[in-house]
């Protein structure tokens, strides 16, 4: 019998590491090549990984809610024949880490377990006093060193979303064992630092208490951070989308035979955003500290809603670079697969601006907090229709016409109001200027 290391695999050319969410598959259970043994999630997206071979699962070498490196092995296989452990896996990543064998990776797990167990007996159990995420390895090398949690919050984490590594706790342990004054200042700080006293929450026997879900608290996380982050800023403008409208209207039947595809509005406002940006490039980009990073492609986030009152954004890639019949196929595909929760990790990397349509809900506009690390988003709203004032060369006269409101949210640090508004309007004048007779 020989053994095989089932890694990680590659999952987009953005997604370093991932969390262990459930395994599948018990010890000593028999497993068909492409039968699902774990599954695992990147920020908002969960995934099954399937056994490459047929065998028997003899080791599991993370624990749920781990933080696993792609690259790393998760699980050894008992198989027939040969060893076949990576010899198929070359490519899963380009930054693989050493062949490790499976008697060394269970020295090294029994040594941290004899460790965690002497920690047990000295040290309370760490538990995060904040939403920061911590592994189960941080926590019980944590414990063994007897960090308290105020200076474990208080350690800069250099992983996914600020996340402390194992790297992270050890260079501060070293640190720390040798007088490094940065590391003695956190220290002093944690050790005087005043809780954050939350308030008190009264509920009696009728009152329902609901868990948040793992999307549902990162999503919370990554809304405060960004309102911590960015100074918000809003700029409001409304459209005429009548020609857009009525030229829908008069094409959607003719596109969905031909294409196979439903024309919705969502692809056309893409199309006049990814315009927009063309125009106006420093909407496109990120804060790096002191540094502005001006992106280079036009990557542009398609929030949609799921089924579970969840968010995700899903990423139309190059989206300057599309047609419209390419842009409702891309729009069309993102927003099934959303629905579906078929999404790769991939698909929600990337984006430079974000898109939501708030009017979907019927709110006429909104004030969507900015997808950090971007510094801009754009609400559409609910498109009406209303009374309006329309000028002729004959005068003025009152006509129904199709309106919307437009809300772009802007991070006020780099994009000051005059780029904001800018940019707004020129969405607006190329949704207006749309030509009833385009041909599709």
């Amino acid at each position: 019998m020989a053994k095989f290391e089932l890694k990680l695999p590659k999952m987009g050319e953005s997604v370093a590491e991932a969390t262990l969410t459930s395994w599948l598959k018990d010890v000593g259970d028999t497993i068909e090549m492409d039968e699902a043994v774990f599954e695992i999630a990147t920020d908002k997206v969960d995934s099954e990984v399937p056994s490459e071979v047929d065998g028997i699962l003899v080791e599991k070498l993370y624990d749920v809610d781990d933080v696993v490196k792609v690259g790393a092995t998760i699980a050894i296989i008992e198989v027939e024949g040969e060893d076949q452990s990576n010899k198929d896996n070359d490519d899963v990543s380009s930054t693989q880490t050493p062949q490790i064998t499976p008697e060394v990776i269970t020295t090294e797990v029994n040594q941290i377990e004899k460790s965690v167990e002497t920690a047990k007996q000295v040290v309370a159990p760490v538990q995060s006093s904040t939403e920061r995420f911590y592994s189960p390895l941080v926590k019980n090398i944590a414990k063994q060193e007897q960090i308290s949690q105020a200076e474990l919050d208080a350690i800069p984490g250099t992983g996914m979303d600020g996340r402390v590594s194992k790297n992270d706790i050890l260079s501060y342990i070293n640190d720390k064992s040798q007088g490094n004054t940065t590391n003695n200042s956190i220290a002093k700080t944690a050790t005087k630092a005043t809780p954050i006293t939350q308030p008190v929450i009264a509920s009696n026997g009728e009152d329902e208490i609901i868990e948040m879900s793992r999307m549902g608290k990162l999503i919370s996380k990554h809304m405060v951070d960004s309102i911590q982050t960015s100074a918000h800023v809003q700029s409001f403008i409304e459209a005429d989308v009548t020609n857009i409208w009525n030229w829908r209207k008069k094409v959607k039947d003719s596109f969905k035979a031909r294409e196979g595809e439903n024309l919705t509005f969502t692809p056309i406002f893409m199309e006049a955003v990814a315009a927009a940006i063309r125009q106006f490039p420093m909407i496109n980009i990120a804060v790096d500290g002191d540094k502005i990073i001006k992106k280079k492609n036009i990557n542009l986030g398609m929030a949609a809603a799921l089924a579970d009152g969840n968010l995700i954004v899903p990423v139309i890639k190059n989206a300057d670079q599309l047609n419209l019949v390419g842009m409702a196929k891309q729009v069309n595909d993102l927003a099934s697969r959303a629905r579906d929760n078929k999404l790769k990790p991939d698909d929600i990397q990337g984006g430079t601006y974000t898109v939501t349509n708030v009017g979907t809900f019927g709110s006429i506009m909104g004030t969507p907090i900015i997808n950090q690390p971007q510094v801009a988003i754009l609400a559409l709203g609910a498109i009406r229709k209303v009374p309006a004032v329309i000028e002729t060369p004959d005068g003025d006269f009152i006509g129904i016409r199709y309106k919307m409101f437009l809300s772009h949210s802007y991070d006020h640090r780099v994009v000051n109001g005059a780029l904001g508004g800018q940019f707004v309007k020129a969405v607006k004048d190329y949704l207006e200027a749309w030509d009833i007779n385009r041909d599709i």
